[in-house]
């Protein structure tokens, strides 16, 4: 099973944010940004920052992939 975070990515650039501004304004760290671009589990902390930042649900910005 693969995470994928493609959601994530359409969504920033729909609100017409980029990375750094997520990891500011989300108060997340550089390493989960860099896991998130590997698509490798991160903490549920950090997704639900990720998702009060952008005012959506986990299914917004992430889904399973089954190989």
């Amino acid at each position: 099973m693969v995470i994928s975070y493609d959601k994530l990515w359409k969504l920033l650039i729909d609100k017409k944010m980029n990375k750094t501004e997520l990891k500011e304004q989300a108060g997340i760290t550089y390493n989960i940004l860099a896991r998130l671009g590997k698509r490798q589990p991160v903490n549920l902390e950090s997704l639900y920052k990720i998702c009060k930042c952008l005012e959506c649900n986990i299914g917004d910005i992430m889904e399973f992939e089954i190989e």
